[in-house]
């Protein structure tokens, strides 16, 4: 692999760990609007599955961006 495709690798994996990020942010916003004040406080099953899913992809980028991370301080990269 060469410099410029290492770096577009790393990079799309920051921009993984972003978007991940975002989408638990949103997930979390929704289950949230569904408690008191806003909400009655029983979340429907579609809002918990999506936050548990945000959750599980965001740990999955994090994952994957610490292991980028841990060969390039290795000097692997």
């Amino acid at each position: 692999m060469n410099h410029e495709q290492a770096r577009a690798e790393e990079t799309s994996a920051m921009e993984r760990v972003l978007a991940a990020t975002q989408r638990v942010q949103t997930a979390f916003a929704s289950l949230q609007a569904q408690f008191p004040p806003a909400g009655e406080g029983r979340p429907s099953q579609f809002a918990l599955q999506t936050f548990d899913a945000a959750l599980q992809e965001l740990e999955d980028a994090q994952a994957a961006f610490d292991g980028l991370l841990g060969d390039l301080l290795d000097g692997k990269r």
